[in-house]
């Protein structure tokens, strides 16, 4: 990690926290729908363009940006996404991803292409290991391990039982969110360009809080916080190493600012994703809605530990997540209106 890493909130947090104090559900006619009932040819941009990678030889790939975040730093997400889709190109299809293990050591260029060279770490019977590492300007920028399983039955199942949640089709978006939120009164001229300027962004992941107030922070609150998301546009049911490299990409939305969430009286002034670990329980698709439940455990010494569970509709988990970050902040003004 270096300190130049990203500077103040997240974009992703600042969508969710800005969008608040809005009802918690939505009309009937807000409904979205499934990602059946979208178009079948609006591919999701994470496909066509942000884990499109272009091969420049063996094992070794060059990523494009698609979305910046206001920190113009390049979103982590992106990075481990990539990475893994670069790890996954060297591994037969019987493989199936079950597990990745990131470290970021510099800050992203958003300016320039990242390239990925792939190291072959080992071919077992039933695991794979794949070494990544992600460069910009002749330096590593993220340092990714990924495993790949041969699928294997046992009879040792178990999970913790999904949080009982409104569906989807009840909530709102973050955008519908910050549109009822710029119908309020006595919102300031500053805060209202701001929420414009988010609105003006292309997120190419569908949010839909379940406790949007929450996200405010103008009252003390748990370390805890569960949102609905999906990747923008249509995926399909296709190879299963791509929905992972999409979920990958989406567990980093809002994840570390989950830390943030019991300090009402404090903001950040500087955040920086220092690792990140993820691992891959069951099939799933990233273009429907999974819930997305974080929580923190632990903060102290300008770090906060933060973790994740992506959980399908019909109750079956199908990922976990854990994030390690620096925090630094500073006193929020009092009459502040975001």
């Amino acid at each position: 990690m270096a300190e130049e890493g990203k500077v103040g909130e997240s974009d992703a947090d600042s969508r969710l926290k800005d969008a608040t104090e809005s009802e918690d559900s939505a009309e009937d006619d807000s409904s979205e729908g499934s990602a059946a009932q979208r178009p079948q040819d609006l591919r999701s941009v994470l496909v066509t363009s942000v884990l499109n990678l272009e091969q420049l030889d063996i094992d070794l790939y060059r990523g494009t940006h698609h979305w910046v975040p206001r920190t113009q730093r390049l979103f982590g997400g992106q990075i481990i996404g990539q990475a893994l889709v670069a790890a996954a190109k060297s591994v037969g299809d019987s493989l199936y991803a079950h597990s990745i293990h990131c470290y970021f050591v510099r800050a992203g260029d958003p300016k320039v292409p990242v390239l990925y060279q792939v190291d072959r770490t080992r071919d077992g019977r039933s695991f794979t290991v794949r070494s990544v590492k992600a460069i910009q300007h002749g330096q590593a920028i993220l340092i990714c391990q990924a495993s790949f399983q041969v699928l294997q039955p046992s009879p040792l199942q178990h999970q913790l039982p999904m949080p009982v949640v409104p569906p989807p089709e009840d909530l709102l978006t973050v955008e519908e969110l910050i549109h009822r939120y710029l119908s309020k009164p006595d919102l300031t001229e500053s805060a209202k360009q701001g929420l414009n300027k988010l609105l003006a962004t292309e997120v190419p992941v569908e949010m839909k809080p379940i406790s949007p107030a929450h996200f405010h922070r103008h009252a003390p609150g748990e370390a805890r916080r569960l949102f609905w998301a999906r990747a923008r546009g249509h995926i399909g049911e296709g190879d299963m190493k791509l929905h992972c490299c999409v979920a990958a990409y989406v567990s980093d939305f809002a994840l570390l600012g989950t830390v943030l969430l019991p300090y009402s009286k404090y903001k950040a002034r500087f955040t920086a994703s220092l690792d990140h670990a993820m691992w891959f329980h069951s099939t799933f698709r990233s273009d429907e809605w999974m819930l997305y439940e974080c929580d923190s455990p632990w903060a102290g010494s300008s770090r906060g530990l933060a973790q994740g569970r992506l959980w399908r509709r019909d109750g079956v988990l199908a990922a976990s997540c854990s994030q390690e970050g620096v925090l630094r902040v500073k006193a929020v003004s009092e009459n502040s209106k975001l």
